[in-house]
C-alpha cells in the first residue's frame, strides 16, 4: 500500500431545495390558504481528523466529493428534508489549504476536530411565508440557494516530538525500532525507508516520546536527489530534532562531519524553521572496534564545532538510557524557551 502524504481534491456542496406553491384543499376546511413548505439545505462538506488514519491515499484516487442537493418543499405545509454532510476524514496532523489561493484553512492536529470547507446552499421558502392580510393566496416562493464549492488541498505532517534524520543507511531506522515498538524495514542499502516511520519511546511511566524516522536525505535533496526532501515537512512539527551520524572506516569518501554538514544545508534550503531546531547528534555502531577506536577523534571534532556526541549502540543498547534522558531535557528545554 503506497503512502499518500499530499492530495488535491474538488468538494462542492449540495443547494438547497426549492420552496413550494401549495393549497389547502380539504372538505370542511372552507379557508385553507397557502401550504407550501419551505426546501431542504443541501449538504456541506467536513474534513475531519481521524486518529486511526495515517495516510492520505483514498484522496488521492478520489479527487471529487459532491454532497445532495436538499430536498424540495411539499404542499400540507411539508418542509423538504435537509441533505446530509459529508464527512471527510483525514489523518491526525493534516493541514488543509484552498488549492487556488494557497489560503491556510486549518491545521488540523486534534482527533475529532473539524473544519467546514464548503456551505451547503439554503432552501427556498414555500409560499405559505407570503401570506398577509391583503394577500391571503400568494403565489410567491424562492428557490434554494446553490452550494460553494473550491478546490482544497491536504498535506500530512505528522506530529512527532522528535525528527530523526540523517544520510540513508546510517541506522536511523534501526535506531527506531530499538528504542520504541515501530518496526520498519531494514536492510544494507540506501533508500530503505520509503515512507516516515512513527514510533513512541516510553523512558518510564510518566515519560513518553512520538519520535518520527524519515527517508535518508542525501546532497541536493532540497533541489529534488533522493526521496527525503519529499517527507520533510514530517519533521517541521518536531520540537528536537536527532541527527544520526556514521563513522564506517571502509568508506573512504565519507566522514561524520561532512555527513553532518550535507544534511545540515540541506535543511537550511528547504526551510529557516527546521534547520534552526535544536539537534542532538548521535554515533550508532560504537560496539564496532574500529568504531570505537576512532571516538576520541570524532568527539573532539564535533566539540570543536560546539556540539556534543553522543555514541550508542543498537545491538548492545550501550548508551541508549543516556541518550533517550538527552533528548528528552533537550525536548523540555526546547518547549519552555531555555535554548
Amino acid at each position: 500500500m503506497r503512502f499518500i502524504d499530499e492530495a488535491t481534491v474538488h468538494v462542492s456542496a449540495g443547494a438547497g431545495g426549492n420552496g413550494c406553491i401549495a393549497f389547502r384543499r380539504e372538505a370542511h376546511v372552507p379557508r385553507g390558504g397557502p401550504s407550501g413548505g419551505d426546501g431542504g439545505g443541501g449538504g456541506s462538506v467536513i474534513v475531519m481528523a481521524d486518529g486511526q488514519l495515517h495516510s492520505l491515499r483514498d484522496y488521492k484516487y478520489k479527487q471529487h466529493y459532491k454532497a445532495q442537493r436538499g430536498e424540495d418543499g411539499r404542499g400540507r405545509d411539508q418542509h423538504g428534508k435537509g441533505a446530509e454532510d459529508i464527512i471527510l476524514p483525514v489523518p491526525v496532523g493534516t493541514v488543509v489549504y484552498d488549492a487556488d489561493t494557497d489560503e491556510l484553512l486549518e491545521d488540523l492536529c486534534e482527533p475529532g476536530q473539524k473544519l467546514q470547507v464548503v456551505v451547503g446552499g439554503v432552501g427556498g421558502l414555500g409560499n405559505k411565508n407570503f401570506a398577509t392580510p391583503w394577500n391571503q393566496a400568494p403565489r410567491q416562493q424562492t428557490d434554494g440557494t446553490p452550494g460553494t464549492a473550491r478546490r482544497i488541498r491536504l498535506e500530512l505532517k505528522s506530529i512527532a516530538d522528535v525528527g530523526i534524520i540523517g544520510l540513508p543507511s546510517v541506522g536511523k531506522s534501526t535506531l527506531i525500532s530499538v528504542i520504541s515498538s515501530a518496526r520498519p524495514k531494514i536492510a544494507e542499502y540506501p533508500f530503505t525507508t520509503l515512507t516516515p516511520n512513527l514510533g513512541v519511546v516510553y523512558l518510564d511511566s510518566e515519560r513518553e516520546l512520538v519520535v518520527a524516522d524519515v527517508p535518508g536525505l542525501i546532497e541536493g535533496a532540497a533541489d529534488g536527489a533522493g526521496l527525503g526532501h519529499q517527507f520533510l515537512r514530517h519533521i517541521e512539527r518536531s520540537g528536537v530534532l536527532v541527527h544520526v551520524v556514521e563513522f564506517a572506516p571502509w568508506v573512504v569518501e565519507r566522514d561524520p562531519i561532512t555527513d553532518f554538514d550535507i544534511i545540515n544545508s540541506e535543511l537550511a534550503k528547504h526551510s529557516e524553521v527546521v534547520a534552526e531546531k535544536p539537534q542532538i547528534v548521535v554515533m550508532n555502531k560504537c560496539d564496532i572496534t574500529e568504531v570505537k577506536e576512532a571516538l576520541p577523534i570524532w568527539k573532539e571534532a564535533f566539540q570543536q564545532r560546539g556540539v556534543q556526541l553522543h555514541t550508542i549502540s543498537a545491538v548492545s543498547r550501550e548508551g541508549i538510557p543516556e541518550f533517550l534522558e538527552a533528548v528528552w531535557q533537550l525536548k523540555q528545554n526546547s518547549s519552555s524557551g531555555n535554548l
